[in-house]
């Protein structure tokens, strides 16, 4: 059922213009900034190999442009997951949908499946845009799987962070605001708080930093998962809520 859920939410989600504006002004916005790296890079080129240990292409062109879409999901996942389940309260559906045989576990999971896969298809072209550097000379593969690595897991915590500011309203536009402002809150804790480590820990940057460095850290790892984990189970309670007579 899950599966079918995410099915039914693609199909909604590709059959609006929405979907395909979104991917081309993004396509349009990620190889502005890949050309623009690529072209820094190309003019410190001769100075980068005077220097012993000099940075390569996959550190001065795939990170930054990773760090570009990391930046571009922050902003664009609450408005695509905007209307998952606040229209579904606007248009009075969502009685519908909850008194139907599907387990709450499995609406939830199967909105945020559908989310996850259409924000993976932007970092697909993100991925394919640093692997065409390949025919001009060697990558650090290694560095470029952990980033990609980090994108995909912050995606899966925007999107579950987006659903569920999706489930408390009927309004879609205040829950695109609301989850944009929550995102960028979590994003910048890193820098408001320097001197307050357990709230810098919860910082969205702090994490996917590391990762986008190339350092592969469990700890990162389980961050993201916990905190996807935590906002689906809140969004999980959420529509307990609505669903209790």
């Amino acid at each position: 059922m899950i599966v079918t859920i995410a099915a039914k939410e693609l199909r909604i989600l590709f059959g609006s213009p929405l979907a395909w504006i979104i991917l081309g002004v993004l396509q349009l916005l990620m190889a502005w900034v890949f050309l623009n790296q690529v072209d820094a890079f190309l003019g410190v080129q001769g100075q980068l190999l005077q220097l012993v240990n000099p940075p390569g292409v996959t550190e001065m062109v795939v990170a930054p442009l990773f760090g570009a879409t990391a930046m571009i999901l922050l902003i664009i996942t609450p408005v695509l997951a905007m209307r998952l389940i606040a229209e579904e309260r606007r248009n009075h559906t969502l009685p519908l949908l909850l008194s139907a045989p599907l387990s709450l576990g499995a609406i939830v999971l199967g909105k945020f499946l559908a989310l996850w896969l259409f924000l993976c298809l932007i970092i697909a072209l993100a991925a394919a845009m640093a692997l065409a550097l390949i025919a001009g000379g060697p990558l650090d593969i290694g560095l470029l799987l952990v980033g990609l690595g980090g994108l995909v897991l912050l995606a899966a915590c925007l999107a579950a962070l987006g659903l569920y500011f999706s489930s408390l309203t009927a309004h879609p536009a205040i829950a695109a605001i609301s989850g944009i402002a929550a995102a960028l809150g979590l994003w910048l804790l890193d820098i408001a708080v320097q001197q307050v480590a357990p709230l810098r820990a919860l910082s969205l940057l702090q994490h996917f930093g590391r990762s986008n460095s190339g350092l592969l850290d469990t700890a990162d790892v389980g961050y993201f998962l916990l905190f996807a984990a935590t906002f689906l189970m809140l969004t999980v309670l959420r529509l307990d809520r609505d669903r209790l007579p």
